[in-house]
């Protein structure tokens, strides 16, 4: 069974989605439109419809080094 992350906050297009926690961690790491948006973790919970998740914060863009 894989964990999965609330993301609150950032891009528009990832705020209130579900993404899995790979690996387990303090922050994720999303690649997204050519560079990657981090998540850090927060003491909250929700519901969702795959059960209770833990809510992750967003904090930071990073480009892609080319």
């Amino acid at each position: 069974m894989t964990t999965k992350a609330l993301l609150e906050g950032g891009p528009d297009d990832l705020a209130g989605t579900l993404a899995p926690i790979v690996p387990p961690g303090q922050e994720l790491k999303i690649p997204h439109r050519g560079g990657y948006e981090h998540y850090k973790v927060t003491s909250r919970h929700e519901d969702s419809q795959e059960g209770r998740v833990t809510v992750y914060q967003w904090w930071e863009r990073t480009e892609v080094a080319e």
